[in-house]
């Protein structure tokens, strides 16, 4: 069974586009989009109450998707869409369905005047839990926000995309993270920025007087670092226009500045088994909450 772009759908504005974005990434990739609404059970007093009565609830979690489903059929005549309504906790549901989607996408309310996400409970959650990658989308995301301006100098989805952005991490560059955002690049025929963040050790930051010699030297090698783990990659996807950046400061600050350039942003976060629960990571975590384009989240070992 090919595997689908998934989107979890509740109805929100955040949720909707999301399910935009979802269409316009299944017809790049050629496959099939699913629609998931998640209905919470009610409490029995609650459910038996005339107003939320088992057919009022079945009707609206029935409507929300198969309206959606019908504007997205469309808008993107050439995208296979189906939509599935399922009851239990959202997280819990959409961790799950994401095990047999090739990306989950889901939405995230914009802050406004900061470009970036307020990443609720739910969002959170999954992107914590789901070993398959995730994006999130802010609400009042439009296709043309994903590509350059026009001759005119008017934002247009007819013009190229804008690049594909990567936090690369070389101290630990997994290939699930790399291939990913080489993928995207080549999905939409853009180029991709490369963007790592490093710091001197401590004893460097701490313990010595600042040394220029030093610093060089450890920019330089950080660069060659880059260049390294790129190499195969570069090789496995020529078409593929790649640039490199080593920068010296905090990579979320990086990223998030890169964002506002980007069709996408991509990072990783490591899959950990543990009764302590699941983590995002501090650079993942402050992207997606300051990101000005969408991210995906892409899980590793």
């Amino acid at each position: 069974m090919p595997r689908t772009v998934t989107v979890g759908l509740d109805g929100s504005p955040e949720s909707r586009a999301a399910a935009e974005w979802a269409a316009r990434e299944a017809e790049l990739r050629d496959l099939p989009l699913k629609i998931v609404h998640v209905r919470e059970p009610v409490p029995v007093p609650m459910a038996q109450a005339p107003l939320l009565g088992a057919e009022t609830q079945q009707h609206w979690s029935e409507r929300v998707p198969r309206e959606s489903a019908e504007g997205l059929r469309l808008r993107h005549p050439g995208v296979e869409i189906t939509a599935e309504h399922l009851s239990g906790r959202p997280a819990d549901v959409l961790s799950g369905v994401a095990k047999d989607a090739a990306l989950l996408v889901l939405g995230s309310r914009g802050l406004s005047g900061l470009g970036g996400f307020l990443v609720g409970s739910v969002g959170q959650a999954v992107v914590a839990r789901a070993e398959r990658p995730v994006v999130l989308v802010r609400a009042g995301e439009q296709a043309a926000d994903e590509h350059l301006m026009d001759p005119a100098g008017i934002p247009s989805a007819a013009a190229p995309f804008r690049p594909v952005v990567l936090g690369l991490a070389t101290d630990d560059p997994d290939p699930a993270v790399v291939e990913f955002a080489f993928e995207a690049a080549s999905h939409r025929a853009t180029s991709l920025r490369v963007v790592h963040g490093w710091n001197p050790p401590p004893y460097y930051a701490y313990g010595l007087s600042p040394d220029l010699e030093l610093h060089d030297a450890l920019a330089a090698q950080q660069a060659t670092a880059v260049t390294d783990v790129l190499r195969p990659w570069r090789q496995k996807f020529p078409a593929v226009e790649v640039t490199e950046e080593s920068l010296y400061g905090t990579a979320a600050l990086h990223l998030a500045d890169a964002s506002r350039e980007a069709s996408l942003v991509v990072v990783g976060r490591h899959i950990r088994r543990s009764p302590l629960g699941a983590h995002i990571g501090p650079v993942t975590h402050a992207v997606l909450h300051h990101s000005a384009a969408p991210v995906a989240v892409v899980a590793h070992g």
